[in-house]
């Protein structure tokens, strides 16, 4: 659910809005939300593929690396934990019949299926608990679509944790640069940014794996772009995680097409009837080629200690820290009042939720249960919490109000109590942010916890140390084999 919250997500946080160099300094501020379409930068989906096949390993910068495995990590924790999910089991259930041969894993479960099959499974499962990965510029997921499609490859050809990290980078700086290209007004249009951008990713990155020449992987983006997918209206439903599956699917498909010299347009991204122009009201091509292996968006990227969309994230901070300073009862409180951005409302305002993926559009219910539970992680956002009787009665208490001043990235939350008394807690940055980032061992027990029941602990201790130390591995397809149930 995190891409309900469109825009630059960080408002305030100057690191967000700026970007960051590689070795983690500022880079001069440049705009991501285009306002008018410019002129098309000549060449730029040659530029793209030129970069993507020409990349070394080598010129990673240390922190980019470090990053970047945190981000497999979060990746096979939210896969691992949402495996088990109704979303899945149909899934499974529906495709299975008509996989071809067991080649690959789906994380967190016994069975194996086509490479194919297992890219779209295990992207679903990444984002079917809206606890993955965000790039706060865009709201795109950057791991589920890239990773989700380049391990499945890694279980059917010779691929090195070393390798696979560098083409997970690359996925994301592709799926990201694009993104920063059209936002926010591609997602204005109301399609969901992460599946329509998470293609390019998915592409560029097996792509690269499957050794395509510059034309091939021209030919490959081209292929992504004519395979957009996903649709905001599908929001709360099980189809929102087919997303990035499908888009895991789609790029991978792509570079196999390309591989085979399936020919494609080789100006998909600029052309006058290109994805941008198609998909978006503006966009600023500069986004996408300026300083390619300069500066890495997954830099930005974060991770969220809150099972939902990081719109929600400020209040339910401030919910819980009010909580915890206070040590207040959800019996004793007379109401809780919240000033919030207007997406809050706009996207996160359904007042009655029935079920645990609706919970996750409703800031009524995402306050309450952080009062009530002391949390808001996967074990609250479910038909049970939603329908908990003190849930219930405590929401109706709840009162959001727009304030256009309060940043995407702020919420002020003033609970009063039965016996007169009032606390306030305003909160700048949530905790997850590029501002207020989970630290290593927080990301640890979140892993922990979504292995919890599916995974032995001694396999999730081994899934950890894999992730932290992937690039000394002499096959990724060891992430699969730590990770199958």
């Amino acid at each position: 659910m995190a891409d309900i919250d469109r825009r630059s997500f960080v408002g305030a946080g100057t690191l967000g809005v700026m970007g960051l160099l590689a070795d983690g300094r500022p880079r001069a501020q440049e705009s991501t939300n285009a306002a008018a379409t410019t002129e098309p930068v000549p060449d730029v989906t040659r530029l793209l593929a030129a970069y993507v096949v020409n990349a070394r390993p080598d010129d990673l910068p240390a922190r980019v690396r470090a990053e970047a495995c945190r981000t497999l990590l979060n990746w096979v924790g939210c896969t691992v934990g949402g495996s088990r999910h109704e979303t899945v089991d149909i899934a499974v259930r529906a495709l299975t019949p008509f996989s071809g041969p067991a080649q690959a894993t789906l994380l967190g479960r016994h069975e194996r299926v086509d490479v194919l099959h297992a890219s779209l499974v295990n992207g679903i499962s990444s984002h079917v608990l809206d606890f993955d990965d965000t790039h706060l510029k865009t709201v795109i997921h950057p791991a589920g679509p890239v990773a989700s499609a380049l391990l499945a490859l890694a279980e059917t050809r010779p691929m090195t944790g070393r390798d696979f990290l560098h083409g997970l980078v690359l996925g994301a700086e592709v799926e990201c640069r694009i993104g920063n290209a059209v936002s926010p007004a591609h997602y204005d249009r109301g399609w969901h940014i992460t599946g329509t951008t998470g293609v390019f990713g998915s592409a560029a990155a097996c792509g690269r794996a499957l050794g395509l020449s510059e034309r091939q992987m021209r030919w490959a983006l081209g292929l992504a772009a004519t395979q957009p997918v996903g649709l905001r209206e599908m929001f709360g439903t099980m189809t929102k995680s087919f997303h990035p599956g499908r888009a895991a699917q789609n790029g991978l498909l792509a570079a196999l097409l390309a591989k085979e010299n399936f020919t494609s347009s080789e100006i998909s991204l600029e052309g006058q009837t290109g994805w941008a122009h198609v998909l978006s009201t503006a966009c600023d091509f500069g986004q996408i080629t300026q300083g390619l292996g300069d500066h890495y968006e997954i830099l930005l990227n974060t991770y969220k200690p809150f099972a939902c969309g990081v719109v929600l994230h400020p209040t339910i901070d401030a919910c819980l820290q009010l909580r915890a300073e206070h040590h207040l009862a959800p019996e004793a409180i007379d109401r809780i009042d919240l000033t919030v951005h207007p997406l809050v409302l706009e996207l996160t305002g359904k007042r009655s939720p029935q079920t645990g993926l609706e919970g996750k559009f409703s800031v009524y219910f995402a306050a309450a249960v952080a009062i009530v539970a002391g949390g808001a992680g996967v074990k609250q956002f479910t038909d049970d919490w939603v329908r908990n009787p003190a849930v219930v009665a405590l929401s109706e208490r709840v009162t959001p109000k727009v304030d256009q001043s309060i940043g995407e990235a702020q919420a002020r939350a003033l609970i009063s109590t039965k016996d007169c008394r009032r606390v306030e807690k305003f909160v700048t940055h949530a905790v997850g942010s590029v501002e207020q980032p989970m630290s290593d061992a927080d990301l640890d027990a979140k892993v922990r916890d979504l292995c919890e029941g599916i995974l032995q602990a001694d396999a999730a201790r081994r899934v950890i140390d894999l992730c932290r130390n992937i690039e000394r591995e002499s096959s990724a397809r060891a992430i699969a084999e730590a990770a199958r149930a």
